[in-house]
């Protein structure tokens, strides 16, 4: 990784958690409006499903098919998030998912990390949520992971040009502050709240995922890296923190499997009512018996020999 590339990331991560602790500042001292909330709410929903349902589901796992107008839709969505470019993010995804928990993989807590105590754990954790960007550059993997889309003019464009999406993204939020007010402190806590500290937020539920997810948490099915399912994670990562149900079934549209984490899981949601509307098709979805097939054995049962 280039001087300028970890400088850009070291940017990317400090920035809006430093905007995150001015608005804490602003928030306790009444000097916030119910519009920079609302612009909170506004900007966070749209461009964490961009990077759900667009960057992961659709993009990297093709777990439904659409139009190039809609794909291109959440790309842009999901690039307005400040996660990296569109392919870049995939290539690593789909990095992690050929080695995940293991040698290869960009961002696990375990790899490179066993046996450490708490020492090793830690750093495993602070590793797979954030020190990972400051020394993986997935430009060398781009063509290995992602040849589809760097074949595709449209997204290569869009990756190419990620910081015009960062700068709508922000821009966005500050424009309606004003329109809003009629002053230019809405506008810059418009920006301040619906720009800098809903990346924070999204940032750090999106790498709760890398970190959280693959150490605590719950597992049903038998898989053999260490993914798990973190319920109270699954509102805020628009189904995401189902990560275990994902790890178990990579192309499923819908990553809460039970009725209740289907509940907790608005992606999938997002994904059906597109669909009803004819805007989606060939979703894929994990049949109960498929599932079965994929539970962890009880203690005891005898494994048929293959």
């Amino acid at each position: 990784m280039t001087n300028a590339q970890r400088t850009t990331n070291l940017v990317a991560v400090i920035l809006p958690f430093v905007a995150f602790v001015v608005a804490i500042v602003l928030l306790w001292n009444r000097l916030v409006g119910w519009h920079d909330l609302v612009l909170l709410v506004v900007m966070y929903v749209p461009t964490a499903l961009g990077i759900t349902v667009g960057f992961h589901r659709l993009l990297t796992h093709r777990a439904f098919q659409t139009s190039k107008g809609v794909e291109r839709t959440f790309a842009v969505l999901g690039s307005m998030a400040v996660q990296g470019p569109v392919v870049n993010w995939v290539a690593d995804h789909r990095q992690h998912h050929a080695h995940t928990d293991e040698e290869g993989d960009p961002h696990s807590p375990h790899a490179g990390f066993a046996g450490g105590g708490i020492k090793g754990t830690l750093r495993g954790l602070f590793h797979a949520h954030v020190g990972w960007m400051l020394t993986h550059e997935g430009g060398e993997t781009r063509s290995k992971y992602a040849p589809d889309l760097l074949e595709d003019p449209g997204m290569s464009w869009l990756s190419r040009n990620f910081h015009l999406m960062v700068l709508v993204s922000l821009a966005i939020p500050a424009i309606a502050g004003y329109l809003i007010t009629g002053r230019v402190t809405g506008a810059l806590t418009g920006l301040l709240w619906g720009g800098l500290v809903r990346i924070f937020l999204l940032h750090h539920v999106t790498w709760s995922i890398n970190s959280i997810c693959h150490f605590f948490g719950s597992r049903r099915f038998d898989v053999e890296d260490k993914s798990t399912n973190v319920a109270w994670l699954a509102l805020a990562s628009m189904g995401e923190a189902w990560h275990h149900n994902h790890h178990a079934f990579p192309r499923s549209a819908q990553h809460g499997l039970k009725p209740w984490e289907r509940a907790m899981d608005p992606s999938a949601m997002v994904i059906a009512a597109l669909e009803r509307l004819g805007l989606v098709w060939n979703v894929v979805r994990i049949t109960p018996e498929r599932q079965l097939e994929k539970l962890v054995p009880p203690v005891g049962r005898r494994q048929p020999v293959a």
